[in-house]
């Protein structure tokens, strides 16, 4: 028998075996679920949307092995994770939470060294406040310091910032309603902020293609800043907020903004979009649950 095993292995090299584990890993990504065509589908129904509760911001890592994502309970909002262990994929647990202060959509930084998120927690104490800021905590080694970092006086106001998505050189793609009009309720708008020597830069407000005096916010910008996705409320939408997609031209300019349509959008509330690392599928949130559809959808609206 001990010959019999010798004689396979010098007939079958070690690289094929490999390979063997390697397609085997590539299976279980995404959490070992049936990949979605262009009709959006649940994602890990039971086991990440739940019934009974509302899952928001998601993200995976670029191996698609760990997954993070916001779930609201009782109106208080938690960091969650679940993570490829061997051959099979953990039960979410907590990340972050806190019972005086939300925390939410959350977005790894380019080297994954950093988890960015949204918290209304203040800033020298744990009590909540009534606006939101971009928080992060830090990697070391394979664990989370959970230490909360501000983002900073150059991303945060004294008013609301929302949802950010990074490019591969690390500047940032948020909302915020630090110049919001008076007694204009949902007037939010997307900003950018170069990341340079480690610090963000005084953020620009993008031109009125994305910006307009309603509401603009959960923005993703793709890694190459191709092109970005985010939540809108106009009056041509199909429900309470819409997905919308802009893209970049060779000028550097972005398209006018394009409702992504009524494949994505419905009479609900779309939001929270993010596209995999491997450009093949996009995220969102409809109606308090995590969706996820073949990305290919995003060029079928580019003229």
């Amino acid at each position: 028998m001990k010959s019999y095993i010798l004689m396979m292995c010098c007939y079958f090299p070690i690289s094929l075996i490999l390979s063997g584990a390697y397609c085997h890993k590539e299976k279980l990504k995404y959490l070992d679920q049936t990949p979605p065509s262009l009709t959006p589908e649940i994602f890990a129904p039971g086991h990440i949307s739940i019934k009974n509760e509302s899952e928001f911001g998601s993200i995976f890592n670029k191996e698609a092995t760990e997954f993070y994502y916001g779930a609201n309970i009782n109106g208080m909002a938690e960091i969650r994770y679940t993570k490829l262990e061997g051959k099979t994929w953990s039960k979410p647990k907590v990340l972050l939470s806190h019972d005086k202060y939300s925390l939410n959509d959350p977005y790894l930084s380019p080297d994954e060294n950093r988890l960015y998120f949204i918290s209304n927690k203040a800033l020298e104490s744990d009590d909540a406040k009534e606006d939101y800021d971009i928080w992060y905590i830090e990697r070391e080694g394979n664990k989370w310091n959970t230490k909360l970092i501000n983002a900073g006086s150059n991303i945060n106001t004294n008013k609301n910032e929302y949802y950010m998505s990074l490019t591969k050189d690390g500047s940032m793609y948020f909302s915020s309603n630090k110049d919001a009009v008076e007694n204009r309720q949902h007037d939010f708008n997307i900003y950018s902020s170069e990341f340079k020597q480690g610090t963000f830069q005084k953020p620009k407000l993008l031109g009125n293609s994305i910006n307009s005096t309603a509401y603009e916010a959960d923005v993703f910008v793709s890694p190459d800043e191709a092109y970005l996705i985010f939540c809108g409320i106009r009056k041509e939408g199909y429900g309470q907020g819409d997905l919308y997609v802009s893209f970049k031209d060779v000028t550097g300019k972005w398209s006018k903004a394009k409702n992504m349509g009524k494949l994505i959008n419905t009479e609900g509330h779309e939001l929270c979009p993010f596209v995999t690392q491997d450009g093949k599928y996009l995220f969102y949130t409809s109606n308090k649950d995590i969706y996820w559809v073949d990305a290919s959808i995003i060029n079928s609206l580019k003229e």
